[in-house]
């Protein structure tokens, strides 16, 4: 059987930030949520997270992860003392324990299966997972032979001068056989620089002990202040592009782009510079973003353009042009063919194929039909100032420059409405709607008569 601890009770009081260390976002989830994701694969019988700091905002915050087990470290007293608290809930348990910390977010599944597989073949009462780095300054050193048998873990504020010179660093992530470490947990003592309970020190007290060197170091990266938060994105969005590189999409410039780790692509994807993606976002094939646009949690179909553009919740389908300077904000859903233009803003409303609003509308809380041209300026009016309410606007229509729809109202197929028009009242099919005020045209006009000579113009 496995189980499997995440310590998570920590303050994190170089982040400067009143969010718990274990909830700063990294690519779209908590740094605690990616350490979970990171085991899924292994099965494990038992998941439990360690909190402490903020308690129950970190247990609110993964109420949707179902059969995590929260244990409450309250003092946080070392790392030591953070396991120590398994021993109650943990009773009885037979198998290997694997302890995880939420604040080192980038492991791969594969390095923890290694680990497990390494720790089941050694035999040992533990294996620990190492990484060899050019300035190791801060973390606990690891001292093995070359079978990779641990004599002794070091803690960086411990070490002696020569001692801080070994690169091989304790990463923080065990594979403990449960019922040795459960012996030896209540012998830990506080006699050291920190004046806590350290859970390197079982390694000297269960006496065997393997380590599992891992080949990329920065897998290992913990976090600890806003840089290293910023070291570990960088890492992880480069892994990102480079995986959809190879799935076959193409990032002009990778550098200037984010992604998130839910965002799926097709093939014959282009991303342009300086577009992001956040959230669940998921892209048809030969598509092409940006320069310049920002998509949350947006749908888009096959052969979509969206240029210099924000996608918000929307749902865009094949063939559809966005852009540029527009915006589809959350319940806008476009039928294949639309074409949303120049400062274009699209809200819970719904277009049908081949729809047109191409320059400088408000389109709120309205269904238009298939193939409806918007004329330049048209505005949905959807508010009263207490309630919101629907347009309906039917197929074929199409409305003038600068006409404003004031809702509820409901217009029917082929009907168009003329220039500059204000409707409050349902148009019915084939009808053409004008609604603004007759044109007064005074000929030979002098302007207003004050008595004094008009000033020059400025030249």
């Amino acid at each position: 059987m496995l189980a499997v601890a995440v310590l998570a009770a920590g303050k994190g009081t170089r982040m400067r930030s009143d969010l718990p260390k274990v909830l700063q976002p990294l690519a779209g989830a908590t740094l605690v949520e990616r350490v979970l994701r990171c085991c899924d694969s292994l099965q494990p019988d038992r998941r439990l997270l360690i909190v402490g700091h903020q308690a129950e905002r970190v247990e609110a915050s993964l109420a949707a992860h179902h059969g995590l087990e929260f244990v409450l470290q309250q003092p946080q007293n070392g790392t030591g003392h953070a396991v120590q608290q398994l021993l109650e809930p943990l009773q009885g348990f037979k198998g290997e324990l694997l302890v995880l910390n939420g604040d080192v977010p980038l492991l791969r599944p594969e390095t923890l299966r290694q680990l497990l597989d390494t720790h089941r073949r050694g035999g040992t009462a533990v294996t620990l997972l190492t990484a060899r780095l050019e300035d190791p300054s801060g973390y606990g050193r690891v001292f093995a032979d070359e079978e990779g048998r641990v004599s002794a873990i070091v803690e960086h504020r411990d070490c002696n001068a020569a001692q801080r010179d070994n690169p091989l660093v304790n990463a923080g992530i065990y594979c403990f056989d449960w019922s040795r470490l459960a012996a030896v947990l209540p012998l830990l003592r506080s006699d050291n620089d920190q004046g806590e309970l350290y859970l390197t020190d079982t390694v000297a007290l269960l006496g065997s002990a393997l380590h599992l060197e891992v080949e990329d170091s920065a897998e290992t990266n913990g976090i600890n202040d806003r840089l290293q938060l910023a070291q570990c994105e960088q890492v992880l969005q480069e892994r990102l592009r480079r995986h959809w590189m190879a799935e076959g999409v193409t990032f002009i410039d990778p550098a200037s782009c984010t992604l998130s780790d839910a965002t799926h692509f097709g093939r014959d994807v282009v991303v342009e510079p300086q577009t992001h993606l956040r959230g669940a976002c998921r892209i048809g094939d030969g598509c092409r973003l940006g320069p310049g646009s920002l998509l949350e949690n947006a749908t888009l179909g096959n052969g979509v353009e969206v240029l210099l553009s924000v996608v918000r919740e929307a749902s865009v389908a094949d063939g559809c042009a966005i852009g540029p300077y527009a915006q589809l904000r959350p319940g806008a859903e476009l039928a294949a063919g639309c074409r949303v233009g120049n400062f274009v803003e699209i809200k819970q409303s719904k277009l049908g194929a081949g729809c047109k609003v191409n320059h400088l509308s408000y389109i709120g809380d309205a269904e238009l039909g298939e193939n409806v041209n918007v004329g330049a300026g048209t505005i949905t009016a959807n508010y009263d100032g207490v309630r919101k309410h629907r347009t309906v606007i039917g197929a074929g229509s199409k409305t003038g420059a600068n006409s404003v729809l004031v809702a509820p109202i409901r217009l029917g197929e082929r009907v168009t409405v003329g220039a500059g028009s204000t409707l409050t009242r349902d148009v019915p099919t084939g009808a053409l709607a004008l609604g603004r005020a007759r044109q007064l045209v005074r000929e030979n006009w002098s302007g207003p008569q004050t008595g004094t000579t008009p000033a020059a113009p400025a030249s």
